[in-house]
């Protein structure tokens, strides 16, 4: 494999039992680029980003990270990548600083560095004055923010984010949203963004993938997908690619639910009826 792509898988695949959650991935991301991967839910965002960060095993494929081979050197992988995952586990027993602390020791940053970048990160995220409280008492967004400092703090080159702005005020979100831009375009950093927010996406993402029932449908910059489906803009080229029956399902079982819900209302009336007849 080439050290030319911070990025690079080859057929990736990964199975849960029977079933196929990501389908022969093939990647080939550069350096200092944002990618946004799109799809619907349980399309294989989340499982794709897990591979990538060695957190779960590949089926079959390979690829690499940062140069790292995924399945022989994965060690370098953790400790170069940053990793925002959809739904982060706290410590809520510790505070904002004691966890920050503990993240910064997994990865044998000196004591003094640690204490820095704890620093920079809460004025960043305008945390400072809450790094003593417990995590337990801090609201959801809260908690977002300190999850971002855990997947910032030792200055990764690749990061991975899974709905990054998720919990998060607009206040806060539009600063995220500027951090993500900053990292890439001033640090050169590499940013793998799952999310659902496809004006986001289209914002800040270089090359956007979009990703169905486990496999790469199309991929490009948000124009090249917009023109490639004869879309308005990215929005109707995703209903496009992922298919608007997405919506006619959804109206179909809520339908069926209703349909559903109004039988056993009626079988539930029909018994009391007959219970209060015998009596």
């Amino acid at each position: 494999m080439t050290e030319s792509y911070a990025i690079l898988s080859n057929d990736l695949t990964k199975k849960f039992g029977n079933v196929l959650a990501v389908n022969k991935l093939s990647l080939k991301i550069p350096y200092g680029k944002t990618y946004g991967l799109l799809g619907p839910n349980g399309a294989g965002k989340t499982t794709t980003i897990r591979m990538l960060n060695a957190i779960i095993s590949k089926t079959s494929g390979n690829a690499s990270v940062g140069g790292y081979d995924l399945l022989t050197q994965n060690e370098d992988i953790r400790r170069i990548c940053g990793f925002l995952p959809e739904s982060p586990g706290l410590y809520s027993k510790l505070t904002a600083k004691e966890f920050l602390e503990f993240i910064g020791e997994l990865y044998y940053l000196p004591k003094d560095v640690i204490s820095a970048r704890i620093d920079e990160l809460l004025e960043l995220f305008d945390l400072e004055g809450r790094e003593n409280d417990l995590l337990e008492g801090y609201s959801r967004g809260m908690k977002q923010k300190v999850c971002l400092c855990a997947a910032l703090i030792q200055d990764p080159e690749i990061i991975f984010l899974d709905e990054p702005t998720s919990n998060l005020d607009p206040a806060a979100a539009r600063m995220v949203k500027n951090l993500i831009s900053e990292l890439a375009n001033k640090a050169d950093k590499t940013i793998f963004i799952c999310t659902h927010l496809l004006d986001s996406a289209e914002q800040l993402c270089d090359i956007i993938g979009i990703i169905v029932d486990g496999k790469l449908e199309i991929e490009g910059t948000p124009q090249e997908i917009i023109e490639s489906v004869g879309a308005k803009n990215l929005e109707d080229a995703y209903l496009k690619i992922t298919g608007a029956s997405h919506i006619d399902d959804l109206l179909a079982w809520r339908e069926e639910n209703s349909i559903k819900h109004e039988v056993k209302n009626k079988k539930q009336r029909k018994k009391k009826r007959k219970y209060k007849n015998s009596r």
